[in-house]
């Protein structure tokens, strides 16, 4: 089945990058291709001398990137952690990452992330390789269970989840489909934010830990600073607390200068910070009405500093 993905704070991510006037030769990345949606649009912005490279570890998003017939775009098999293994130090214009799941991830049930379509508990972004999700529940003690449920889906039932779960796998009952571990999540969980699943905690766990995404994201952001030359962009789009809380202490750390202890050194002779904070953008309420997904969006900007010569 055809699913349609509306690109999340999408003329926002595109005019953040193109404001430093790409140079003729200018180097983009897009971290997370998925449908394609930011990648086209910079594409229609750069000339033909620009290179756009991509990444993405979904397999039905390399599918969907073979489709671009353009000699200025590169898609890569592999995550936006890597991605210092395909461009030079200081060498890249802009790089955008578009973090979290797209809807048809969701949608698909077999794929196995949503707990409101019955699949197999897979939960890979690539599916070529990797455990399941399934695979990591029959064999992770209650405490593992427990502990990634609390840091990555800040549950906070999760010891009970990670109880019933155990407790199902040794009468050799624990489930193996997606709604009937959604429907062991709801006789432990009995109490919700309104509108919110119970089980909804649980899966983001799950997959955040599967895909390690948290750690792909902190490698990630090591990289783009790295490749990033004097002026270029780095946007971030992040979902949920979690990836949020990484971006924003990353670029408030590195938009800080470090004043030496007991050096005679004055504050205007230190060299600048390496980031310069831009801005922090959600969705519009009209987005929103249109994509309820972009509801918990926040889009940060931060642009790299030239050294001080």
């Amino acid at each position: 089945m055809n699913y349609s993905h509306r690109p999340v704070l999408l003329a926002e991510a595109v005019a953040a990058l193109s404001s430093t006037n790409f140079s003729n030769n200018a180097v983009l990345i897009d971290g997370t291709f998925g449908r394609g949606g930011h990648s086209k649009a910079l594409l229609n912005l750069l000339n033909s001398q620009a290179r756009l490279i991509a990444f993405d570890k979904d397999l039905s998003a390399l599918t969907n990137a073979k489709q671009i017939s353009d000699p200025r775009f590169t898609i890569i098999h592999s995550s936006f952690a890597k991605m210092a293994q395909y461009a030079k130090p200081n060498s890249v214009d802009g790089v955008l990452l578009d973090l979290g799941i797209s809807s048809p991830q969701v949608e698909e049930a077999n794929r196995g992330f949503s707990f409101r379509r019955d699949g197999p508990l897979d939960m890979r972004m690539d599916t070529s390789q990797g455990i399941t999700a399934l695979q990591w529940l029959e064999q992770a003690s209650c405490e593992e269970i427990t502990e990634v449920i609390k840091t990555y889906g800040e549950e906070r039932y999760a010891p009970a989840i990670a109880r019933a779960i155990v407790a199902l796998r040794t009468a050799e009952q624990l489930p193996k489909t997606t709604l009937g571990l959604a429907q062991l999540i709801a006789k432990v969980v009995h109490s919700r934010e309104p509108g919110q699943d119970p089980a909804t905690r649980t899966f983001q766990a799950l997959r955040i830990f599967i895909n390690h995404e948290l750690d792909d994201l902190r490698h990630g952001l090591e990289a783009a600073l790295t490749l990033l030359k004097p002026g270029g962009r780095l946007v971030v789009i992040s979902f949920h607390s979690l990836e949020d809380r990484i971006v924003k202490q990353f670029m408030q750390t590195h938009a800080k200068v470090v004043m030496p202890r007991k050096l005679p050194i004055r504050a205007k002779d230190l060299p600048p910070a390496e980031l310069k904070l831009i801005s922090r953008i959600r969705p519009t309420t009209n987005e929103v009405a249109l994509n309820p997904r972009a509801r918990s969006a926040i889009m940060r900007v931060a642009e790299k500093q030239a050294p001080q010569i």
